[in-house]
């Protein structure tokens, strides 16, 4: 890998940390283990490692954004992630953000150059 490959690879992970948080906000009105929702974000074509993933989950809830319990109907105990009502409001002031800068940066990289 190049130094301008890497460089690129490093910015691209810098765009998407804070996209990871819109995005598993907005999978959550189904209550989810980690795995599933794993599972839902790349079908959608986000790739995301549990290495990731879980600390995340686990600083959602911490923050009020996530409400979690566990299941242990199953062969071994899940614990399964659902929106709270905090977390409601957080992602609909967020998506509104996240609108807000697509288009300015739409007409930032498609405007007129200039010096």
């Amino acid at each position: 890998m190049s130094d301008q490959d890497e460089q690129i690879n490093n910015l691209r992970l810098e765009l998407r940390r804070g996209v990871v948080v819109l995005a598993v906000l907005s999978q959550m009105d189904t209550a989810r283990y980690g795995y599933s929702l794993i599972q839902r974000l790349v079908e959608q074509g986000l790739e995301i490692e549990e290495g990731t993933l879980y600390p995340l989950l686990r600083r959602l809830e911490k923050q009020g954004l996530l409400e979690s319990e566990w299941e242990v109907g199953e062969s071994r105990p899940r614990k399964y992630y659902r929106i709270s009502p905090a977390g409601r409001e957080v992602l609909a002031a967020l998506s509104a953000e996240w609108f807000e800068t697509i288009e300015m940066m739409r007409r930032i990289l498609e405007g007129e150059k200039h010096d």
